[in-house]
């Protein structure tokens, strides 16, 4: 009973139930009707059961024979992505790729080229997270991403490789409805009665770090940049914004920038690998992503 299961047993089930008939399924195999009847005989005889219903002129499967293609598939799907993730791995292309992105970068750049990439023959998964503050190279660190796109602050000594994509500015801005939208000028004093809205930095094994802080009533943290900005146009919180994702609510006149005296200096974003990362997948899109247009 242990061995009475084969691959060949179970393609040849697999064909004779899509065909419809022992003839039919063997041409498609290329095998003799004969050494397929032979292959489902002694199938049945090694599990003892009858897998087809032999008293119709079709090939229909029992019950058992139902239960029995049923797991099979899941085994020959899983066989012929084990062959194919060996063949592609010994290939140069890797089985997976991990991708993190700062919630501060848009993700249309990337999805464009993931879009791409699908094109390509080439059967690689991706595992696409998102990052805030230091948590891009806490992510690099703990070889928990293989590239991270808009690492920021200052950068490590040593064991990355960085290529700077954009330099962004940051507004104060707050919700046309918030009591500071009339504000000709924001002086630290203004902020002690509001609510600052922070992005939490998720770095996990590196020292974590604070950005746009300021003397406030209480501090929200929140798991995004998105969340941020969703968070100020409705008017509970207030704080920095990169200017590339608060224009459109500028514009809009749902947000409102107000100079502060504050300084938020512009920001350096990054992509970053760490050193001796190799494989034909990493390498496509280390290329690409350091080409494209970021428009931050």
């Amino acid at each position: 009973m242990h061995h009475a299961i084969t691959l060949d047993a179970l393609r040849a089930l697999d064909a004779i139930d899509r065909k419809g008939s022992f003839s039919a399924a063997a041409q498609s195999l290329y095998k003799v009707p004969s050494a397929l009847t032979y292959t489902i005989k002694k199938l049945e005889e090694d599990l003892n059961t009858s897998l087809f219903d032999r008293s119709k002129q079709r090939a229909v499967l029992t019950p058992a024979g139902r239960l029995v293609l049923e797991h099979g598939r899941e085994i020959l799907f899983a066989a012929t992505k084990m062959t194919d993730a060996l063949s592609q791995l010994e290939s140069g292309w890797e089985k997976e790729l991990r991708i993190a992105r700062d919630t501060v970068v848009p993700e249309q750049v990337l999805y464009g080229l993931l879009n791409e990439f699908t094109q390509l023959p080439h059967q690689v998964d991706f595992s696409l997270s998102v990052e805030a503050l230091g948590g891009g190279w806490d992510a690099l660190h703990s070889k928990r991403a293989d590239i991270v796109i808009g690492a920021s602050g200052e950068l490590p000594k040593g064991r990355f490789h960085t290529h700077k994509i954009a330099d962004i500015s940051f507004v104060f801005a707050v919700s046309a409805s918030h009591p500071l939208a009339v504000k000709k000028i924001i002086e630290p004093e203004d902020l002690a009665d509001y609510p600052a809205v922070v992005v939490a930095d998720t770095s996990q094994l590196l020292p974590v770090r604070d950005s746009g802080l300021f003397n406030s009533k209480q501090v929200i943290r929140v798991n995004s940049m998105q969340a941020k900005l969703n968070a100020q146009k409705q008017g509970f919180g207030v704080g920095f914004l990169p200017l590339h994702l608060a224009t459109p609510y500028l514009n809009s006149g749902e947000l409102v920038a107000i100079p502060c005296s504050i300084p938020r200096p512009a920001q350096s974003l990054y992509i970053a690998w760490n050193k001796g990362q190799d494989g034909k997948a990493f390498n496509w899109f280390i290329e690409r992503l350091c080409q494209a247009n970021w428009s931050l």
